[in-house]
């Protein structure tokens, strides 16, 4: 019986996947196998040893301290394109709502309440204030390639927009989904000069904080329109405002506000919504229940921030073995070396790394005992061994 501890609520059409013969799902859980949590801050919690996993309904993984999950042996899973569509949908509206002037109209309008039947005069002469243009055949400069630029890219061509990405990591996976007339960018600062509209899809490290900052302001086009629904921390907020001053961004729409953008005119902040759709909850859900699953039962590895995807088809072997190492020289003949020494057959193997960490999945014939697992786990340089028997 596997235990999964939930620290949000987690949609119920992905809770049900696990089997309830098979698992025990509740928010207080004494030695939990795995964690589901969606915002809850994980930063300073001490995981129980018993932990193995770690599913986050969602993309970002701000919340959950990645490096000391990688030091014990933790995967850390996320569910990046499971709430795509819905980003998608906010970037589009972000756009519209930058262009023509909708939301001061709206305010406008509702502050003419009480005039009767003058309303209607008032507004068609007051109306010349809210224009704005259309975002057909304006230049979009989409930076950051993942599902959701893809998808926004694609759906911004079918608008009529001229759309230019910029990804200099772009997966084989996203260049297929990718329509052939996005143009590709020679380089970022082509797509910064060129853009009408720029929008940023990459995700936030220490290499990408203040991605966007005075020196790349100023390459800008004047009365740019930018939108981030990213993260926050892309945008330098300090050089940002020294921006809209100077009439380089006229408009600056984020779903990730802080307390020094709340007030000024030209800010469109949301908040948060990019995901908040219940076909993305849903979507999140059933993602990290499945690679979650996978992992407990199968060992198998599937989108995982910390260590990487590895996956072994089962070919009717009963017994695996899954191990998590540091990325270092001979770790493999080590391992192989113990269970030649136990006469134990390898069935299939597998073997993948990522950065510092690499992860091997090993099917086996023969009994692994107790002292075998503890032998692995002597082999310096390796901080995780697991048994699945199925």
């Amino acid at each position: 019986m596997y235990k999964i501890q939930t620290l949000n609520k987690i949609a119920t059409v992905g809770v049900e996947r696990f089997p309830r013969d098979m698992y025990e799902i509740a928010s207080e859980i004494l030695n939990p196998d795995a964690i589901l949590v969606r915002s809850a801050n994980m930063l300073d919690m001490e995981l129980p040893s018993t932990v193995k996993a770690i599913a986050r309904a969602g993309a970002g993984v701000n919340n959950i301290a990645v490096d000391k999950c990688s030091e014990k042996g933790v995967i850390v899973f996320n569910t990046p394109g499971a709430n795509a569509n819905g980003v998608k949908e906010l970037v589009i509206a972000g756009m519209l709502l930058s262009s023509r002037r909708i939301i001061p109209g709206i305010n406008w309008a509702r502050s003419l309440a009480g005039k009767g039947d003058e309303v209607t005069k008032i507004i068609e002469k007051g109306k010349s204030d809210f224009t704005g243009p259309e975002i057909k055949g304006k230049k979009l400069g989409v930076i950051g390639l993942g599902a959701i630029g893809v998808m926004v890219a694609n759906d911004a061509m079918e608008l009529g927009m001229q759309v230019t990405g910029y990804d200099p990591f772009i997966s084989v996976e996203a260049a297929w989904g990718l329509s052939r007339n996005v143009k590709r960018a020679r380089g970022l600062e082509s797509l910064l000069a060129d853009s009408d509209y720029i929008t940023l899809h990459v995700p936030l490290s220490d290499k990408t904080k203040g991605y966007i900052s005075r020196e790349r302001f100023a390459i800008m086009k004047k009365g740019v329109r930018l939108l981030n629904f990213a993260r926050g921390g892309l945008v330098n907020n300090a050089d940002l405002l020294e921006a809209i001053k100077e009439g380089i961004v006229s408009y600056y729409v984020t779903d990730f506000p802080d307390e020094e953008l709340l007030t000024v005119e030209n800010v469109i902040p949301l908040p948060h919504l990019g995901a908040s759709t219940p076909e993305a909850e849903d979507n999140c859900a059933i993602m990290a229940v499945n690679q979650l699953k996978d992992f407990l039962e199968n060992g198998n590895i599937k989108n995982s921030v910390n260590f990487p995807d590895c996956e072994l088809d089962t070919f009717g072997a009963s017994k695996r073995i899954v191990i998590a190492n540091r990325n270092v020289p001979n770790m493999v003949g080590q391992i192989t070396t113990v269970l030649a020494a136990e006469k134990i057959n390898i069935a299939g193997m597998i073997n993948r790394h990522k950065g510092e960490f690499a992860y091997n999945i090993i099917d086996i014939d023969g009994e692994m005992t107790d002292s075998v697992l503890d032998k692995l786990k002597e082999i310096s340089g390796v901080i995780m061994v697991r048994k699945i028997e199925r």
